[in-house]
């Protein structure tokens, strides 16, 4: 930056000009704390000691000396550093006042490696011009102008802020006095199409760098491309059929085929290989899903297994709080020292925490256990009333277990009171209010897990009330069903003795006709629900209803009974086209018509 440069930080700009007289030179650096060293980086006097602020290889300094004063001490960092007088060969550079103002430059267009030089003397010439800067670093050229400037191109950046530390300074040619022969340097940076042109190519092949190395990191990051795929040929069908039939390698078979078939490889000459491939692919599928079942078996057995186990951790943590409890108590209790109370009430807050979160988990798992169970019922609705039975055992059952960790959780709180009523008298006054109020919130506590404690029981009552009204539902249902088997009975004999005594002809017809009571009762159920659908119902439809009353029924043995009875049952032919299908009418008033 430019007030760096105005502050003459030496580290970054190392000023070294050379001079008719170097002691000079060397005394301006020494008096600013710094080893003296020249525009190469070697020091000018290699025996200078820094540790003692002075250079060693001169004579002692003497006060009177022109140009010379007793050295300073060194300069804190925040002093803005003194300039010095610089005797070039055909000129002498004097320092600006310290007091004034630094002189004002304008904003560094990027890439600046040129400098506009003012204030020239009117007799300077190029060869003076390129002996004060050329110290500054390389000059490339030096564009002279009539009016007292000039624009000098460095070649490199770094140099154009040397050049600015000359800025302000006062120039004089030789010894002489003249007008002509000074003038007052002003050192600014200058805006040339050469340095922006420079600038931008480095711009840009720095983007192709940066551009270059992205794309090196993402073809190393890339995923490898998949291997290519054969063409078709009756060999490699052959081979990707045999992979389809091995489970290690199906996966890359079944790739193969997909690209084959995308590729447009099927004709009516391939069909039928294909058509075998895409067989074996199906025949994949039962493969999966008894693997699938056999991985949900294992997990339901883990599962099982990780209950167990968990049931078994909580009934022995039960027992060691057993333990606790009956450690606490008063027969027991007195024997230990305090310390061990101490202990053993801490291990017994420790244990029925961790039975608590062991049993709150174990509870999560039977939730779980009965919504997976409320699902099943929902999806199987004539058996409703048993999982509606079994989810209902199964809450009562969860309600007792918390209804029992609620009682030990209780008889804690308990022993906890009673200790603290103990101690309550062995400790001072000052511990009376905290005691009280650790009273006051067992006490509080004690209340919510006997609200909580008689809500459960309601419920618990609730839940046994239903299960009752659920069995007594049961049985009056069975019982129905009963009475209705009876009545139907006693109806198909009335009507046997009835058809016996009035048309005997008719019973021997309807002997050879129908075989047994069970094809009458067919006969029956199927002119009813025929009844019911006047427009006729799909012998799929009328078996589906018939073996929801026996599953054992099938629909050949239905379908050659009715064909039997053509004045009862009669086929017809409905739709168009697709969708023509046939269909069974009753037609029995027609038939007794007819007889």
């Amino acid at each position: 930056p430019a007030d760096g440069a105005r502050n003459l930080n030496l580290d970054s700009i190392p000023m070294g000009l050379p001079m008719s007289d170097p002691t000079a030179w060397a005394t301006a650096m020494n008096n600013l704390g710094m080893a003296p060293m020249g525009m190469t980086g070697q020091p000018l006097l290699p025996d200078f000691d820094p540790a003692l602020g002075m250079m060693t290889g001169i004579p002692p300094i003497n006060p009177m000396m022109p140009g010379l004063g007793i050295v300073p001490p060194p300069i804190p960092p925040d002093m803005p550093a003194v300039k010095e007088i610089i005797h070039c060969k055909s000129c002498t550079l004097f320092p600006p006042n310290p007091h004034l103002p630094p002189p004002a430059t304008r904003e560094r267009p990027p890439g600046c490696k040129t400098v506009f030089v003012g204030g020239l003397p009117e007799n300077g010439t190029e060869q003076i011009i390129m002996e004060v800067f050329e110290q500054c670093g390389e000059v490339i050229a030096i564009r002279k102008s009539k009016k007292n400037f000039c624009h000098i191109r460095f070649a490199e950046e770094f140099m154009v802020d040397k050049a600015l530390y000359l800025s302000g300074y006062r120039i004089r040619l030789g010894s002489s006095t003249d007008k002509k022969d000074t003038g007052r340097l002003h050192v600014d940076f200058a805006q040339a199409r050469d340095d922006l042109y420079e600038w931008e190519c480095k711009q840009r092949m720095l983007a192709r760098e940066e551009r270059h190395r992205r794309r090196l990191e993402e073809e190393r990051f890339r995923p490898p491309s998949p291997p290519p795929v054969v063409h078709y040929s009756d060999h490699e069908c052959s081979i990707i059929a045999d992979k389809l039939k091995d489970d290690t390698k199906f996966l890359e078979a079944i790739q193969t085929l997909l690209t084959w078939i995308e590729r447009g490889e099927v004709n009516r000459r391939t069909a039928n290989n294909f058509y075998s491939m895409i067989q074996s692919a199906n025949s994949h599928i039962r493969r999966l899903v008894n693997e699938k079942a056999a991985h949900e078996k294992e997990m339901e057995e883990a599962k099982e297994k990780f209950k167990l186990a968990l049931s078994g951790i909580l009934v022995q943590f039960e027992q060691i709080v057993a333990v606790y409890h009956s450690a606490s108590k008063q027969k027991a209790w007195d024997h230990f020292t305090k310390a061990q109370r101490k202990n053993i009430s801490v291990w017994c807050k420790q244990a029925e925490e961790i039975r608590n979160i062991h049993n709150d988990e174990l509870m999560g798992i039977r939730r779980e256990e009965e919504m997976e169970m409320s699902d099943e019922e929902i999806g199987d609705p004539p058996e409703m009333k048993e999982t509606e039975e079994s989810a209902l055992v199964s809450q009562v059952e969860a309600l007792k277990e918390e209804n029992d960790s609620l009682r030990w959780q209780l008889d804690a709180y308990r022993n906890e009171v009673e200790l603290l009523k103990q101690e309550q008298g062995k400790v001072s006054r000052d511990e009376d209010t905290t005691k009280e109020q650790q009273l006051k919130l067992l006490q509080q506590a004690l209340q919510g897990m006997q609200k909580h404690l008689l809500k459960l029981q309601e419920e618990y009552k609730k839940r046994e009330a239903e299960l009752e009204k659920v069995k007594e539902d049961k049985l009056k249902v069975e019982s129905l069903l009963e009475n209705l088997k009876e009545q139907e009975s006693s109806t198909s004999r009335v009507c046997a003795c009835s058809q016996e005594k009035e048309c005997p002809a008719e019973k021997t017809l309807s002997n050879g006709l129908v075989n047994s009571e069970r094809e009458v009762l067919l006969v029956g159920i199927i002119s009813t629900f025929l009844h019911v659908h006047p427009f006729g119902a799909s012998i799929e439809y009328i078996c589906s209803y018939l073996q929801r009353l026996d599953n054992k029924i099938c629909t050949a043995e239905v379908e050659v009974l009715m064909t039997r009875l053509q004045n009862t049952f009669r086929q017809e032919l409905s739709g168009v086209g697709a969708s023509l299908e046939k269909r069974w009418k009753f037609c029995g008033f027609d038939g007794l018509k007819m007889t």
